[in-house]
């Protein structure tokens, strides 16, 4: 950790770490969140370069907020199966099978794949997007058909959904939640909108892992339907939380790569930085930018 330290000083680099990395990696990073909100932070920070501790995604969205920064990603390795579940030229074939249509892209997606979107949404603002395309278009999700319908319900919006989903919040079933409530009956369950309909109307809140951490300020107990390692975030910033993960076997593999020599080896300069096509990385942030623009 000394050597992360010094390393981290000697360079400049901001380490940016999402909140399902392990405990350790909090240690060492400047900041802590979201994969757009440590973006958006990155971008306000202006640093010469970054280190990214989560998986590739969120580097390239890094990257496309920052692109004068050197990003690169401390576990190059480190993929998403959701991410890789639809592709560009899959995505431009569906538009032009569906003619008319709003894209709306999940951050959770290659750049080359935001590319082909109208605009991005997150977790956290999924609703309120989808609620911004006007009345009348058709509107196709990608890739996540979780989000997709809650954020369609929420928005009271139709949506043709891609059939992608996240492998972590997938396993989860209402009867977790209801063990949960016979195991913890005070505390109270959220729930990631990436959980299946039946889990999301089982919680008793939905919200995005930021939102997850907002709710857990003002509540002696709770219990997380996403990511197991999210209750160390909790506890990181909410000490006396009692924080329970709905189910403890949930772990997302790729988030797990990222070591303290993964995160070395990247200020040491032995990592490839992130490198998005121009062109890609224009039509790409603009997707992100119309997002941003609704707040």
């Amino acid at each position: 950790m000394e050597t992360v330290s010094r390393l981290k000083h000697d360079t400049g680099a901001v380490i940016l770490a999402h909140n399902y990395q392990a405990p350790e990696i909090y240690q060492v990073a400047d900041f802590i969140g979201d994969s757009l909100e440590l973006a958006r932070r990155a971008a306000a920070a202006d640093p010469g370069i970054i280190v990214f501790c989560g998986v590739r995604f969120m580097a390239e969205t890094a990257k496309l907020l920052c692109p004068r920064a050197r990003v690169i990603l401390a576990e190059p390795n480190a993929g998403c199966r959701m991410a890789d579940m639809v592709t560009a030229d899959a995505l431009a074939a569906k538009r032009r099978e569906l003619g008319d249509v709003t894209v709306v892209s999940y951050v959770n997606t290659p750049a080359d794949v935001k590319a082909e979107s109208d605009i991005c949404c997150t977790s956290a603002n999924a609703a309120a997007v989808v609620g911004s395309v006007p009345a009348g278009r058709r509107i196709l999700f990608v890739p996540d058909r979780n989000l997709a319908d809650w954020a369609g319900r929420e928005a009271g919006r139709e949506m043709i959904a891609w059939p992608g989903f996240c492998y972590v919040h997938a396993v989860f079933t209402a009867s977790d939640v209801e063990r949960a409530r016979t195991q913890w009956p005070q505390a109270k369950v959220i729930a990631h909108p990436e959980c299946r309909p039946e889990v999301l109307a089982a919680a008793d809140h939905v919200a995005s892992t930021g939102g997850m951490l907002r709710l857990a300020a003002g509540l002696e107990e709770v219990v997380l339907g996403t990511e197991a390692g999210m209750c160390a975030r909790v506890n990181l910033d909410h000490p006396a939380v009692a924080c329970h993960p709905l189910r403890r076997t949930a772990l997302c593999a790729n988030m797990k790569l990222t070591s303290l020599e993964s995160v070395r080896e990247a200020l040491f300069g032995r990592v490839e930085e992130i490198v998005i096509p121009e062109p890609v990385a224009d039509r790409a942030r603009r997707a992100i930018e119309r997002m941003l623009e609704l707040g």
